[in-house]
């Protein structure tokens, strides 16, 4: 399937989606934004696509984030159910994403980033959350996620200012997985993405699904005691067998995602 705004390609059960505005610094209106949200629906319906990876077109940006130019222009804005990218208000992805940051990542761009699951940073990326600098605020998420990922004190250093965070200091601070040479950041997402592959993807969803949700849960101990759904699939699947039987027989699984 084609889109206007984005391209994706899917193989060896990894579906990547550039942001195709590079004209824009891959900046997001309202119709990107939604046709962004139908990519990760399809995704995440798909049972062959196991592990999704989003960067941007070009080497300046990953994105930009919100088309301020659009807004300027009169553009109309409408109601975005998924947020930024389709992903910043999509809290059910039991699927892993990977963000490949190529460039500038800049409010709703680095918003995007942190809703994934993974980034990995390009030496040229910077990160930012520069809304105040405009008279906005950072409300598709990044106020919530950045604090919850790098502790308050980094976080409002970063919100507080606006500041512009070079892609090895997001690695210091933590919200970066791994900083790479720009020419080898694809191969380095695509080397990660197939690492998860190796893995049996219900027992991945399981996984990101108690992580992600037993921080909802006010002890370790209620956290552990909770019923994640994740893990009732994992348990019923044709690969819960599988996993143990390969080991047994001393060969590689196959997985069925099933």
């Amino acid at each position: 399937m084609s889109y206007e705004f984005c391209t994706t390609e899917a193989k060896d059960h990894i579906l990547t989606v550039t942001i195709n505005r590079p004209e824009r610094m891959n900046a997001l209106h309202p119709p990107a934004n939604l046709e962004l949200g139908e990519v990760f629906n399809a995704f995440d319906a798909d049972p062959d696509l196991w592990v999704a990876i989003i960067t941007g077109a070009g080497d300046r940006a990953f994105s930009a984030g919100n088309d301020l130019r659009y807004q300027a222009e009169g553009g109309k804005r409408g109601p975005m159910p998924l947020g930024f990218g389709g992903l910043t208000s999509r809290f059910n992805m039991s699927k892993p994403v990977i963000a490949a940051v190529n460039g500038v990542a800049m409010g709703g761009g680095f918003e995007i980033a942190l809703a994934c699951d993974i980034i990995l940073a390009s030496k040229t990326a910077r990160f930012a959350l520069p809304e105040p600098k405009v008279g906005l605020a950072a409300l598709a998420g990044g106020l919530h996620r950045l604090p919850r990922q790098i502790g308050t004190k980094a976080a409002m250093g970063m919100i507080l200012t606006g500041r512009h965070v070079p892609a090895e200091e997001g690695l210091q601070l933590g919200f970066v997985n791994e900083v790479t040479e720009p020419e080898a950041l694809m191969d380095r997402a695509r080397a990660w993405a197939a690492m998860i592959c190796e893995c049996a993807p219900l027992s991945i969803r399981a996984s990101k699904e108690v992580a992600y949700n037993g921080l909802s849960h006010a002890s370790l101990e209620e956290a552990m005691a909770a019923t994640y759904p994740g893990v009732k699939a994992m348990v019923e699947s044709q690969d819960f067998i599988e996993g143990p039987k390969a080991f047994a027989e001393k060969r590689p699984p196959n997985w069925k995602g099933c």
